[in-house]
């Protein structure tokens, strides 16, 4: 398989890997700044940060990623849902890794976000923008 196969088989995962990129950076970013400057608790810090990414990432893989554009409400709750589980599983990483195995609050970020965003790319495809729903 050359590279311009592997490209076309592969391009919605990497579409989605570069803006997930983009806003696992927003993510880490606004978590940062968060914890850094508002000092609040990395908890506070997870939820406002993942809200970031998530309506971020809904709008850019909508329009450049899967190309689908009817039932956005229905699309956006399913997105949301799969980004809420992700909340949850990555302020439950954050808890262990941080309180439990005594890890930086922001190696821990990192570890969660590539971990969470595997589990959403998966979880997304298949049934937030899956065609004909």
């Amino acid at each position: 398989m050359n590279i311009k196969q592997i490209l076309l088989r592969y391009n919605q995962l990497i579409k989605y890997g570069i803006i997930g990129c983009f806003c696992a950076g927003l993510d880490f970013f606004v978590y940062t700044l968060i914890v850094k400057f508002l000092d609040l608790s990395y908890l506070y810090a997870n939820i406002i940060s993942i809200h970031c990414g998530i309506f971020t990432s809904f709008f850019l893989n909508r329009h450049f990623t899967f190309k689908i554009k009817n039932k956005m409400l229905l699309r956006f709750t399913s997105f949301y849902i799969v980004g809420m589980t992700g909340l949850l599983v990555s302020s439950g990483l954050l808890v262990v890794f941080i309180e439990k195995m005594y890890l930086n609050e922001f190696i821990s970020k990192g570890i969660t976000v590539i971990f969470v965003a595997l589990i959403q790319f998966l979880l997304n495809k298949y049934i937030s923008f899956k065609h004909g729903k």
